[in-house]
């Protein structure tokens, strides 16, 4: 059972009690990312989580992480284009404990000029090691090519450019934007009882906000192609399609079919691509739903020559659901397999303060497991046949970075 609460100053407690458990986990969100970000502080928000580390009034960043060990605890944090986490895992007798410090990095970090001037460095090195892994570094050029010039499309990461702006005055009035009561969820999974929202109450109360939360703009889809140059083994593409937010009532379809299309082993794509015709040894197509827009992608990587071959297949496997639908058994198959893997991934502490976080953050209501469960039985051979006309009679968006940098051509 899930318990809510809000605090007098806005700050949201979500409270999922297990007491068949001896760990909680818990995690301070924070409604901010990449997308609340401009040209010229591109990678902040993801570098203030690095700097909540880096040291508080009374604690230096050994003294941090020395805390969460003795206590055989782990702590950790990370930027998405939406949102930051901070969060812990600790045994249910340190949870208060572990609150404590997770607030003290919140509210009293110092960032240290010297501390600050060595994390930019560590960023910098996070930087050319992503772009020295294309298999990830040709979404982000998706997004890139899809958004245009809306925030969706920066890098999380930032850039070196961006980053050599940062000074302490730049972090402190970033969070002085967003880190606002209102905007903040505090998410709880584990053997702890009701009690303990008093003590988040006790910590959070306090905190008052110095801005108004300024609303984001809504980002369009724009049919772009993008092909990077690069001295690689493979060529690496990404294929997308323009999605649905968040709370779209036909999200429950889109999951479905995703399974189907590429989610799985015995999805199409897997089978045409890698066990039919040996074109990729990693073929998979995932949704990324935002809380105003979506995108639905299709990634392979495979060697160079054979990147026509590749795309073509990925079109026609498309072209075939789009013409012929899909079977019986693909959709039972396919919703089974979705309600297992919910059904297993309940089973984490960890995965259920991150549901929780992310239903209240951008949803701000939370369905049961058999209220999900039910919505995946109730999708229906003609949910599938409209949400695949939605995605794919409409124009599409590629990257590609290979040796030859070149784009490949629908036929």
């Amino acid at each position: 059972m899930i318990t809510r609460h809000t605090c007098a100053n806005g700050v949201r407690v979500v409270l999922e009690k297990i007491p068949t458990v001896r760990s909680v986990t818990i995690g301070v969100w924070i409604g901010t990312g990449s997308r609340d970000e401009n040209v010229d502080n591109n990678g902040i928000s993801h570098f203030i989580e690095h700097m909540l580390f880096k040291g508080t009034k009374t604690r230096n960043a050994r003294e941090i992480a020395e805390a969460f060990d003795r206590v055989g605890g782990q702590v950790n944090a990370f930027t998405s284009k939406e949102y930051t986490c901070l969060y812990a895992r600790v045994l249910d007798d340190y949870a208060e404990y572990a609150v404590d410090i997770l607030a003290d990095m919140l509210f009293h970090s110092t960032f240290d000029e010297t501390e600050l001037n060595k994390e930019k460095q560590v960023v910098f090195e996070e930087i050319k090691m992503y772009e020295d892994t294309p298999d990830d570094r040709v979404h982000d050029l998706l997004s890139q090519v899809t958004y245009k010039d809306h925030p969706l499309g920066y890098s999380i990461l930032g850039t070196e450019d961006s980053l050599n702006r940062f000074d302490k005055a730049a972090l402190v009035d970033h969070m002085k934007s967003h880190y606002l009561p209102e905007n903040i969820v505090i998410s709880i999974a584990g053997n702890v009882d009701e009690a303990f929202i008093q003590h988040i109450e006790t910590i959070f109360c306090e905190y008052k906000a110095a801005r108004t939360l300024e609303e984001s703009l809504k980002p369009a889809f724009h049919p772009g192609k993008i092909a990077k140059q690069k001295d690689t083994e493979q060529a690496h593409l990404c294929i997308g399609f323009n999605g649905l937010p968040i709370g779209d009532e036909a999200i429950y379809p889109l999951i479905v079919l995703n399974n189907i299309i590429g989610g799985s082993m015995s999805s199409r794509l897997f089978q045409e691509v890698r066990e039919e015709r040996g074109l990729a040894y990693s073929i998979f197509s995932y949704h990324s739903a935002h809380k105003d827009s979506g995108l639905f992608t299709i990634y392979g990587g495979t060697g160079a020559e054979q990147t026509e071959a590749l795309f073509d297949t990925i079109f026609l496997t498309i072209d075939t659901i789009l013409e012929k639908g899909i079977t019986e058994k693909e959709l039972r198959n396919s919703q089974e397999q979705i309600k297992g893997n919910l059904m297993l991934s309940l089973e984490s502490t960890s995965s259920r303060m991150n549901r929780n976080a992310k239903n209240e953050l951008l949803l701000q209501k939370h369905r049961s497991l058999d209220e999900i469960t039910t919505l995946i039985e109730a999708v229906t051979m003609k949910d599938i046949k409209n949400i695949s006309e939605r995605l794919f009679k409409r124009d599409y968006s590629c990257s590609v970075i290979s040796p030859s940098g070149e784009l490949p051509v629908r036929k």
